[in-house]
């Protein structure tokens, strides 16, 4: 008997150990046309990068790879949106996965076609929204002479949208999700709990080029009242990493070539995290989201580190 329940206590902790996750973040390197890329972490704050592109860009006019956005499904399929190309395009790309290695056929979704004059779709990111069990993708689309604008050019001034969707087949007809007052883009929305979300964005008008928060009751808005910004000048592309109690927000400092990082716990006081993480570099703009251990190992098999002397 005391052997029978040793056993099972083995299985019990092995099986335990194979479903433990690990924070993910999909990157990409310039050029962006060579594809996607991951980094993964077992603390989401020190960061190592898998140095393989998993998925080489298809569609768009431009074929590029930009601002990859996974987020994981309740049925466990990871799917995929990017921005292909800078300028020119009406929609971005998209692709599924179970195991982030092998990748369904590639998609334009053309989101922005009843809009002529739109000049660009920029990163589009994806959220699941597990009130309405559905997906939203929000992003950042300039129409000249829609808004009104800073120091910027017509076709920079930009404002958010975003479509729903419940299986990638189908979307909602897109709608304007934030017009804050400026020129808007890189948005990513988090849930902390019922009816609690904060929205991540920056503000792109000049001379800010900053990372701003706002807060509201559902994912989809509205955001009054968005704050003043938290991050330097010269930010953009953020991503958080819940860990414990704490956020951590990571933004590429463009102009200083390296990821900035910044935790907080309530989004309105933040303090410096650069000492304890740590990220690659050549790292761009991404997203966060976990997966389990046994994905992480295939995508190392996949590029050809041996699993076996891998903790």
């Amino acid at each position: 008997m005391k052997k029978g329940i040793w056993l099972l206590l083995v299985i019990v902790i092995s099986l335990a150990s194979c479903t433990k996750e690990v924070y993910m973040f999909t990157s990409f390197h310039e050029p962006a046309n060579q594809g996607l890329r991951f980094l993964f972490s077992n603390d989401g704050k020190h960061w190592t990068d898998l140095n393989k592109t998993y998925l080489k860009p298809q569609v768009g006019q431009q074929k590029v790879m930009r601002d990859p956005s996974i987020v994981k499904g309740p049925d466990g399929t990871f799917h995929f949106v990017w921005t292909s190309s800078w300028k020119g395009d009406k929609g971005f790309g998209y692709a599924s996965s179970k195991d982030l290695v092998n990748w369904s056929e590639q998609k334009f979704i053309p989101v922005m076609e009843n809009e002529p004059t739109t000049v660009n779709v920029w990163a589009p990111e994806l959220f699941y929204d597990d009130v309405d069990k559905q997906y939203i993708i929000v992003w950042a689309s300039c129409i000249p002479f829609r808004f009104p604008k800073g120091q910027e050019d017509e076709d920079n001034n930009h404002r958010l949208y975003y479509t729903t969707t419940k299986d990638f087949k189908t979307f909602s007809p897109s709608k304007l999700f934030l017009d804050p007052g400026f020129s808007a883009i890189d948005a990513v929305i988090v849930k902390r709990k019922a009816n609690d979300y904060v929205l991540v964005v920056k503000d792109n008008t000049r001379p800010n080029r900053n990372i701003k928060i706002g807060f509201s009751k559902s994912p989809l808005g509205p955001y009054p009242n968005i704050s003043a910004p938290f991050s330097p000048n010269f930010t953009e592309g953020p991503a958080v990493a819940k860990v414990g109690e704490e956020y951590i927000v990571y933004y590429d400092s463009y102009r200083e070539k390296k990821y900035g990082r910044l935790k907080t716990k309530d989004f309105i006081n933040f303090s410096d995290a650069e000492n304890e993480t740590s990220v690659p570099e050549g790292h761009k703009h991404g997203t966060i989201f976990k997966a389990s251990k046994k994905v992480l190992r295939g995508l190392q098999k996949s590029a050809g580190i041996d699993t076996a002397k891998i903790n």
